[in-house]
Parts: C-alpha cells; structure tokens; sequence
C-alpha cells in the first residue's frame, strides 16, 4: 500500500473587461492534444513545481460602510478556541470562475456572495481594492455553493442546505435582490407534513438558458425549465434518502452525474425518455438514474490498497469531470482520499491516499467537518486538492495512464529499469499555504488557483519564477 499511502509530513513554515493576466509560455500554451510521455511529464513537473501562493485576501468587506456578517463573524470567532463555533460560521463554502476567467464568484458560510474581478487579486504586489468587486451581498443565512450560467455569463446562482430555494442574480444590475428565484417543492410526510429540505448543488446546462438542475439532501436531482415555472419539471431520483453533496453535467448535457453522502456515483441520461417527455410537456415526471457505482466495491478490486485498508463506504464530498480528458470523473472523499472513476468502463482508474487527518498532532476533529471541493487545472489533468489535516493543496498527477504515480497499475520497479534520470520520475506535489482549504478554482485559461480557507480568505496560488 506504500505506492497509495503517503508518509506523514509536518508542512513548512456582462461587459467584460481587459484583462492583464499573467500567462504561461506560449509553447505551453499551444500544447494540446496527447503529449508524447516524456515531453508530458516535463509539462506537468513545470507546472506543478512552479505553483507558489502570491497573494493572500482577508473576507475584511464592507457593505453600506459597515463590515459585512463575514467580516464580523471573522472578528467574532476566529481569535476563540472554539472550533465548533469556528466551523459553523466561517469558511468559503464555494467558488468559480466565470467561462473567461475574467470574474471570480465566491460564497461563505456566514452568508456573502462577492463577485471579484480577476485582475484585482492577480496583483501580488497590490490591496485588493473593494470597490472594483462587481457584487458584494450580505444575505442573513449560510450559502454553500455558488454557480455560473454556462449560457449566460451575466447570472450566478447560489444556494444553501438550509434552503429550498434559488437565487440567481444579474451582476450587470446593483442590486442585493435576485432578478429570479426557483423553488423546490416540499416533501410530504406520511402524516401529511410539508417538509422543507435544503439544496446542496447546482448544475447549468451550457446549450439551455433555461435549463438548470440542483441536488437536494433527500437524494433527488431537481431540475427546473426556467420558461415555465419557478418549480422543477422533472425529478431524477435515485436509490437513496441520503444527500448528494455534488453533482455535474457532461459538457454535451447528455449525462448528469451525482455524488452522495452514502459513497455512491449515479448517473442520469437526460438524452430521452421520460425526461425529454417531461420537458416537451412541462408536466412534473420522476426520473431513475441510468447506472450508479459504488466506490467502497470498486476500491476493493486494487488489491494491493485492500490488502493493506480496511475499506469501508466514505463520504464524498465532490465529484468533477478532467476537462482535458472527460472521461475521468475525479472524485473527493470526507477521509481525504482522492481518485478517478473511468465513466466508460465504470472502473477506478487513480487513487491518492494521504495520511487520515487524526495523524496529525495538530489537526482538530473540526476540520472534517468541512465539505472540500477540489478542482481540476485546465489541462494535463493535474487535480488541486485541498488538504484535510494541514494548511496546503495537493497538486495530484491523474494522466490517464499507467505513468501516473497514482495510476492503480503504476510500477515502481518499471521507473527504476527506465532509462529516465531519477530527476524525471513523476511525484505529486503538496504545496504548504497559509490558512487551511476548503475549496478552489482553477482559471480556465492560465491555471492560476484560487483557494477558499476556514477562515474566509481567498488564496492566490499561481506560477511563479520566483522562489516560494
């Protein structure tokens, strides 16, 4: 289990603007396609090696002149050793770059949505400057995701698990009200209790402005046509109860994919079917989901990880599809645990296996309570991690191969009989950082990440020629 299981480490101390982005080399940038491997692998070692946080952005907001529910919950219980305190009211829940990357979307869980302009935190050398934020909202409860209409780049949506409903805002308008809100319709109880139940996810399809789908905590996929109702259409169920923390549509908004708390993938094909009838329609249908994976069986085929683990079924806390290779559906677990499920063959391709978080001396049983978000770099499926026991990202090499070190069929003994020098041998990466993760972005077009803290700070973390 030693190729899977990392040594304990204790870390090191819409009008669109120009944008002045610093970006890669233009060899780099013009590399596309499948790369020959060793000229791949220099690729990915650059860009891993290279990543350094440049610049660090406290959540010391205003709104109206006064500091925002962040700005004082920051001030009210970060300098107490309450952690339970700590976890229920800070934190950046979620974040996402618009298709551009000109504009960064952020939500807390003391309830702020800010939509930053990209150019005002790239500047290491420079404060952010507050009033260039496009949006900056104080709400009176927890937001847990926030997303971008893929058709329409002016609108974000967000939401909340204490909330059955959907606000979508305009950033072209100046205004703390949503231009719509889309309802979810309650449960019914066997004794006939109308029950409320929280949002946990949300999905825009790119080539439908009106289509937009959201998980809840009742193990349903909603999904809303937004031309006739403020209510869904159409419910894709699944064979739980318990809630899918993430879901994610394939880029040809054929495939909905769903990951529940209970350690189960779904998938939904929404190409036709009752689906398709429901939309053509508009009347309320209920929709099974096409196929459905459970991680803890597949994880048990690699035997070398089964047997030196005691696998049992995990949390996962996020699912993600490789933009450079769709296949790959990268997935997070709540013990740290990160890998790829092929969506073609239904099979555990990766696997990365830090060290459990109770290891660390230093670590709270707090930090756990985090729902992490992850995210893939724009190419060369370098997946960013945020660490569950430590301040600091993995950087984690997911190359559809076997030269992966976290392939389930990687060799050491092939590196040690290669004639590459051992300089060249692939590794992943951890990156030491200055506040504790919880999740991050990548920019869809120089891959610079943008990591949300505990703490409600947004990190930079980009190429850097300069020493870290």
């Amino acid at each position: 289990m030693e190729k899977y299981l990392l040594p304990v480490k204790t870390p090191s101390s819409q009008n669109p603007k120009s944008t002045r982005r610093h970006r890669w080399k233009r060899s780099l940038i013009e590399l596309t396609g499948k790369l020959e491997p060793n000229y791949r692998h220099d690729i990915s070692r650059l860009l891993m090696q290279s990543y350094c946080e440049i610049g660090t952005y406290p959540h010391s907001y205003h709104v109206d002149g006064e500091p925002c529910r962040t700005h004082v919950d920051w001030f009210t219980y970060a300098g107490l050793n309450d952690n339970a305190s700590l976890t229920s009211r800070l934190g950046v829940t979620s974040l996402e770059f618009d298709s551009k990357g000109v504009y960064l979307a952020s939500v807390t869980k003391s309830g702020c949505l800010t939509v930053h302009d990209f150019d005002n935190l790239h500047n290491p050398d420079l404060k952010e400057d507050e009033s260039k934020q496009l949006l900056h909202i104080s709400t009176c409860q927890q937001l847990d995701v926030i997303r971008w209409n893929r058709a329409n780049q002016d609108e974000v949506a967000c939401t909340s698990t204490k909330s059955s409903e959907i606000h979508i805002f305009d950033i072209g308008y100046i205004s703390s009200e949503p231009v719509e809100v889309l309802r979810k319709r309650p449960t019914i109880t066997v004794h006939g209790c109308s029950v409320h139940k929280g949002l946990s996810d949300i999905a825009f399809s790119s080539g439908d402005n009106s289509r937009l789908l959201a998980s809840d905590m009742n193990g349903v996929i909603n999904v809303w046509d937004r031309r006739v109702s403020n209510l869904p259409c159409l419910e894709l169920t699944s064979d739980s109860n318990s809630t899918l923390n993430s879901i994610k549509l394939s880029e040809d908004n054929e495939i909905i994919f769903g990951a529940s708390k209970q350690g189960k993938i779904y998938m939904w094909d929404l190409r036709g079917g009752r689906s398709s009838t429901a939309f053509q329609n508009h009347k309320e249908g209920h929709y099974s989901p096409l196929s459905s994976v459970k991680l803890a069986h597949e994880l048990e085929k690699i035997w070398s990880l089964k047997a030196q683990s005691n696998i049992v079924s995990k949390e996962i806390h996020s699912i993600d599809i490789d933009p450079s290779s769709p296949h790959q559906l990268a997935f997070h677990l709540d013990d740290g645990w990160s890998g790829v499920l092929d969506i073609h063959k239904l099979q555990v391709t990766h696997i990365h296996c830090p060290p459990p978080p109770w290891l660390d001396e230093f670590n709270d049983l707090a930090n756990v309570s985090y729902l992490r978000k992850p995210c893939w770099l724009p190419i060369y499926s370098v997946y960013i991690v945020g660490s569950s026991s430590s301040n600091g990202l993995h950087l984690l090499d997911f190359y559809p191969d076997r030269s992966s070190p976290c392939h389930v069929d990687y060799n050491d003994e092939d590196l040690m009989n290669s004639e590459e020098p051992a300089s060249q041998h692939k590794q992943n990466r951890f990156l030491s950082l200055s506040e504790g993760v919880t999740a991050c972005a990548a920019h869809p077009q120089n891959g610079t990440v943008v990591a949300g803290t505990k703490l409600s700070s947004l990190l930079v973390v980009s190429q850097s020629t300069m020493p870290c």
